[in-house]
């Protein structure tokens, strides 16, 4: 069984998180360990109801798979409570001695940052200045806080030992690849690397383990804050084209564009990508919602993916077609690409 990353291939908000959260479904996966921090939202829809996490990997879904948190994540205590409590996980979920906690310290230290606030549009989540007292040495880790010591574990030994024994392991990573604090569009960018190489890292694991790289890239692009956008149109083209959306955790309206080609090969060279997931299809196409079959998707629909297949040269592996995590396309065994 393989090591597979899930990771955004345009600025975030590309659904991760039903993408992740189907896979938990359909693979029934060992161990799924969540990267990143409280600023990067995922949306997961399954059996009529509706989760909006920021730490719980959205592969809870599947209730025997182990739940963790990188070592190169960041945690804000609260949130981690709340998830937990909400999905009812606390009894699989495990947080790296080594993964870093947001304190409040850090939230007001972004809330008073003019430049963050105004011009880069932080999420105001306090990950920058937590991220920045990481460097320093000045920052307290989980293991340093009590409550968290029923939660502690060795994730990159866990992985390890997991994929030693054969068994499917997924990473889920955050945001997209233009937010990466090296690849991204700085100084727009969020506080770490946001590529599936950084990705492995935060977990513990070597690029030799990487089996598969799924890049999610949603039908159209969209972003939140500050920072260029090509093609951006105005809200009211968005909203008379259905493509309005707002972030999931600061609630503030999505800019969007069309498709970016040129964008989405450099995300695929970035990350190495060997799969594609296309989601909101049907916002293009409102025929083909929830549509479950390759062969029953609109001529448009099969077309339009078809000729996106060609130009990215990637398998298009999984398409979403609808918010519920059932809401999807699955080529894999098709493709001669099924674990």
């Amino acid at each position: 069984m393989p090591l597979a990353i899930i990771v955004g291939g345009f600025f975030g908000d590309e659904g991760k998180g039903k993408i992740g959260s189907y896979l938990a479904v359909a693979d029934k996966p060992s161990i799924a360990v969540r990267c990143g921090s409280i600023n990067a939202g995922h949306t997961v829809s399954f059996g009529g109801r509706v989760w909006r996490l920021r730490l719980v990997p959205s592969f809870f879904v599947n209730n025997t798979t182990r739940l963790m948190i990188a070592a190169g994540a960041l945690l804000r205590l609260d949130v981690f409570f709340k998830e937990v409590e909400e999905t009812g996980v606390k009894n699989r979920i495990r947080v790296d001695r080594n993964a870093g906690v947001i304190e409040e310290r850090h939230v007001e230290a972004e809330k008073s940052d003019a430049f963050l606030v105004k011009d880069v549009g932080s999420t105001l989540q306090g990950v920058g200045f937590a991220m920045a007292d990481r460097v320093l040495r000045r920052l307290r880790l989980a293991k340093d806080f009590d409550v968290l010591r029923p939660y502690l574990a060795d994730v990159a030994l866990e992985v390890g030992e997991a994929l030693d024994r054969g068994e499917l392991v997924y990473i889920e990573g955050v945001q997209g690849t233009f937010l990466s604090l090296y690849h991204g569009t700085y100084p727009y960018v969020t506080s770490r690397d946001t590529t599936a190489a950084a990705f492995a890292s935060e977990v513990g694991v070597g690029p030799k383990r990487v089996d598969h790289v799924v890049i999610v890239f949603k039908s159209y692009v969209t972003r939140v804050g500050g920072g260029p956008l090509e093609g951006e149109l105005s809200p009211e083209e968005a909203e008379k084209l259905g493509l309005a959306e707002v972030a999931t955790v600061t609630g503030r309206r999505r800019r969007v564009a069309f498709f970016n080609l040129a964008l989405a090969r450099r995300a695929i060279m970035l990350n190495s990508a060997t799969q594609i997931a296309i989601t909101r299809l049907d916002s293009l196409f409102p025929q083909d919602k929830c549509v479950k079959e390759w062969s029953k998707l609109s001529r448009e629909a099969r077309s339009w993916l078809e000729n996106l297949e060609r130009e990215l040269k990637v398998p298009i592996t999984i398409v979403s077609t609808g918010e519920d995590v059932l809401c999807t396309v699955d080529r894999r065994k098709e493709l001669g690409l099924w674990w």
